[in-house]
């Protein structure tokens, strides 16, 4: 057996090894790709079915951005009417404030006037009162008087 043949020997153990090996990479390939392939159908179905919720998703998006547009105006609106109701509510005070002092004004000048005409009515009624007293006291003197005249000459 010369160097030739022994190559050519080897030669054929190593294709023939390198066969072995093939043959058996070859069926972990296989499987791998049917895992691979059904990988990529489980990939394909989640994306057609994930593309109408994501469409479902932006829909309601732009319906939220539209509602909060709506309400952002309308908030804007509440604000201008709070804005004229603080004016108004701001020159509902200073009125309020200018009746109070008119009120105090009349006050006083009404009460000065009417203390005065209290206190007259109260002197007139106590000087009335004191001259009935007067008059109820000399008709008493008067009349002890008279009883003394008459106690005097009958006494006589």
């Amino acid at each position: 057996m010369d160097a030739g043949q022994l190559g050519a020997i080897a030669a054929l153990v190593a294709a023939g090894a390198f066969l072995m090996l093939v043959i058996v990479l070859a069926v972990p390939i296989l499987r791998l790709r049917r895992t691979v392939d059904a990988a990529t159908q489980a990939i394909n179905d989640v994306n057609e079915r994930t593309a109408p919720l994501l469409v479902n998703v932006n829909a309601t998006v732009d319906n939220v951005n539209t509602a909060l547009s709506q309400m952002h105006t309308s908030l804007d609106g509440v604000n201008i009417q709070l804005a004229k109701i603080d004016t108004m509510t701001g020159h509902a005070q200073t009125m309020t404030a200018n009746v109070a002092n008119l009120v105090t004004v009349v006050s006083a000048a009404a009460a000065n006037p009417l203390v005065k005409v209290a206190a007259f009515g109260y002197g007139v009624r106590r000087a009335a009162a004191a001259r009935r007293h007067a008059d109820t006291e000399r008709e008493v003197r008067e009349t002890i008087k008279q009883q003394r005249r008459t106690a005097r000459r009958g006494g006589r």
